[in-house]
């Protein structure tokens, strides 16, 4: 079987890259001038597929690790896609993009964001199947390491492709006072972006698996654990970018501002892990302290009526329009939904 071919760098980087910004501008360039909302998230996931692919094309050789990681990232986004597919030809339309929609410069900030989700969370299975990895000898396939991955990545996309079902059900049969606390919802406030986050570190777990037990060395080692950037990406993104903090603490002050059913709310908010599934009988019961460090329930999550709502400020509730439905975040294609 004929070796890898060398493109550009010795890792796929740049040409992994190239691909990713010719794609995402090919679609904006579509949306922007159509204003069409209905391929913005297709193009986020189909993305992953194209780069597996190709720079598994490129490697020439495949072991069993390179199709094992090339094809649980292609499922994965594959998955997301479809289901984010469905839900937009439901909808018609993507409230978050409202006021951008027709703004040039922030509408293609949005599409760079989604070039450089797709491009960072791809790079285990970039660098995986790169040139400088490939040079190696790889042992085989069925340690004790890739079983845990494969089960890890198991229980991560069931948890969030059933997180994604419910809570869409939900929404289809459930007004806007409602609270989504039932299934996976009863144990975590996020699950999906809980599944989301252990698809990823599993996925890098696998691809990392060779070099962890010393069948690769040299640069081809550091390139394969410095992919641990594209999990603690992700991870970082929902927690602290376009995910957690978009829609805890400004979903809550909608609530409160607007009295949607704000007391179950709360009372919802105290007994539920915001991220890590957890008996809410327990959860509720548990020092604050324990719930801002063990379970991430960060202060920057909390709404405190007291501090953060209009009438503390001083505003007038009428001016505001609270959080907005549709929040952004990367497990969604960058979309969260309050």
């Amino acid at each position: 079987m004929a070796g890898p071919v060398h493109v550009l760098d010795d890792y796929y980087l740049a040409i992994t890259l190239l691909i990713t910004i010719a794609y995402q501008l090919f679609f904006f360039s579509i949306a922007y001038t159509c204003k069409f909302d209905k391929l913005t998230d297709f193009a986020g996931g189909t993305n992953f597929v194209i780069l597996a692919v190709v720079t598994l094309a490129l490697s020439g050789r495949h072991n069993a690790r390179q199709l094992v990681v090339s094809l649980f990232i292609m499922v994965w986004a594959l998955r997301l896609s479809g289901f984010l597919f469905f839900r937009i030809l439901k909808t018609g339309k993507d409230d978050r993009f409202d006021e951008m929609r027709s703004k040039f410069f922030p509408f293609l900030g949005f599409w760079v964001f989604q070039m450089l989700w797709v491009w960072v969370i791809s790079l285990p299975a970039t660098v995986l199947n790169s040139p400088n990895v490939q040079q190696y000898s790889q042992h085989a396939f069925g340690t004790g390491r890739d079983i845990a991955g494969i089960v890890l990545y198991a229980i991560g996309l069931v948890i969030e492709s059933v997180s994604d079902a419910q809570r869409y059900r939900f929404r289809a049969t459930n007004d806007r006072a409602s609270i989504c606390d039932k299934g996976l919802f009863s144990l975590s406030r996020h699950p999906n972006y809980f599944g989301e986050i252990i698809v990823q570190f599993s996925i890098y777990m696998i691809a990392v698996s060779s070099a962890a037990d010393g069948y690769v060395s040299g640069q081809a080692y550091n390139a394969l654990y410095a992919t641990i950037l594209g999990p603690f990406f992700l991870t970082f993104l929902l927690m602290f970018i376009s995910g957690l903090t978009l829609s805890e603490r400004p979903g809550a002050k909608k609530r409160y501002q607007s009295g949607n059913n704000w007391e179950a709310y709360s009372r919802y908010l105290n007994r539920t892990s915001i991220l890590l599934p957890f008996p809410p009988q327990i959860y509720e019961r548990l020092p604050t302290l324990v719930k801002r460090t063990i379970f991430l329930e960060f202060p920057i999550y909390v709404f405190d009526p007291s501090k953060h709502s209009d009438a503390a400020k001083g505003q007038n509730p009428a001016n505001e329009g609270g959080a907005n439905a549709n929040e952004r975040r990367s497990g969604d294609g960058l979309v969260a939904e309050a």
